[in-house]
């Protein structure tokens, strides 16, 4: 007869280490405080569902800047290519994007759900919606039972802990799983906002709300003028300040700076060089000398970028093109190869990505995911401390954490 089970979270992690357990023959119940499974995958990649990443084992790794090596034994036991296999098992077709993102043939994330729900189902996992648990008992440093919000004490002989972390909260990830594991006595790491819009102090950024601009390049860098981060990709501009793709990634490196005193500078055409650059708009000046500068630049730029690119010119707007300068012309070129924002904050961490911080990775076993300060207790997914960046890697954090505890117990 196999040990009784209770995993706590049916997100990724969750799912995949109650049905794993169960198929070893485990008595297994998955209890979810929401009415569904996997609801925060139903809104990742807007919903759409980046799953995982193409990439190898150590290109894993090098996108987890959150303690990646902790993570080797998971993925060696469960890679990112299982988990492809593992889903197509269960009926869910899956295509590689533009960086390695893999992603639903269908592009919905309910299919993904849909087909851990089968992975359930036969496994013979017992399912229990709305069941919010409220602590894990222990007793001479070992899980005896689990108790739920409404008082019901279920015994067990091991507890997954699968809750995820603190961000979007509306998904039912509101910070439980570090309480839980705070009385029992393990060590949490500071919480912070990872993969988060960033707030800036340049009060003009208002004027660009709702602007997305591709195929652009970004350094963030620190108070000294270092670069400690760069990208190239797709962002967004907010009415606070900053989002989208390469942002997101950016926010995680200067999470070690409080997220202030650091610089986000844009260059809006890498491409070309500064001198490049110039030609073409020395090209487009000709091309268009007899109006005024506030009407050339609607081939270089989005419509909605020309009036605040115009105004931190300083060249009058009204200035016909054949009267601005070399010199004025060449500063132009700068500011569109520099355009530099003043970080002042981040979004809450309710609006991250990702939660970083949470379990210490120095109290879990990574060849099986146990705590080694209470037996029987095993960690998956967020709610430990690790994070990485956008891109399918955190997803499969939580699947190879969770078959390997799902194995493990």
């Amino acid at each position: 007869m196999g040990k009784k089970v209770v995993v706590i979270g049916a997100g990724p992690g969750g799912i995949m280490a109650a049905g794993k357990a169960s198929e070893r023959g485990h008595n297994v119940i998955l209890f979810e405080k929401n009415d569904r499974i996997g609801k925060k995958i139903l809104i990742s990649g807007k919903g759409r569902c980046n799953i995982t990443n193409n990439t190898d084992i150590e290109g894993l790794i090098e996108n987890i800047p959150g303690n990646g090596n902790f993570l080797y034994s998971a993925f060696y036991t469960f890679s990112n290519h299982d988990l492809i296999d593992f889903l197509e098992q269960y009926g869910l077709k899956t295509k590689v994007e533009r960086g390695g993102r893999v992603f639903p043939v269908s592009d919905n994330a309910k299919d993904v759900n849909a087909a851990l729900l089968k992975f359930l189902k036969k496994a013979n996992v017992n399912l229990k919606l709305n069941s919010p648990v409220q602590e894990i008992k222990a007793k001479n440093n070992t899980v005896t039972s689990v108790v739920l919000k409404d008082g019901t004490e279920v015994p067990c002989d091991a507890v997954v802990l699968a809750t995820g972390g603190a961000s979007y909260p509306g998904t039912g990830s509101t910070g439980d799983g570090y309480v839980m594991a705070k009385k029992l006595g393990h060590t949490i790491v500071d919480l912070k906002p990872s993969l988060v819009p960033l707030l800036v102090e340049e009060e003009w950024v208002k004027e660009l709300q709702g602007l997305s601009l591709k195929n652009i390049a970004i350094s963030i860098l620190n108070n000294s003028g270092k670069k400690i981060y760069s990208d190239f990709g797709e962002m967004l501009f907010t009415h606070f300040g900053v989002s989208g793709p390469v942002i997101l990634s950016a926010s995680r490196h200067i999470l070690d700076y409080d997220y202030k005193n650091v610089k986000l500078v844009i260059d809006l055409k890498p491409a070309l060089t500064e001198e490049k650059l110039n030609e073409r708009i020395l090209r487009d000046f000709e091309k268009y000398s007899r109006k005024q500068y506030k009407n050339s630049l609607d081939e270089l730029l989005p419509q909605k970028m020309i009036p605040v690119i115009v105004k931190l010119s300083s060249i009058e707007p009204d200035r016909f093109v054949n009267q601005i300068k070399k010199e004025e012309r060449r500063a132009l070129v700068r500011l569109l190869k520099n355009l530099t924002f003043n970080i002042t904050g981040s979004r809450p961490v309710k609006d991250a990505i990702v939660t970083a911080g949470g379990v210490s990775t120095d109290e879990i076993n990574p060849s099986t995911m146990e705590s080694k300060l209470i037996k029987g207790l095993y960690f998956a997914g967020e709610v430990i401390d690790v994070d990485g960046y956008t891109g399918g890697f955190n997803l499969t954090i939580a699947f190879s954490t969770g078959f390997l505890a799902g194995i493990s117990c």
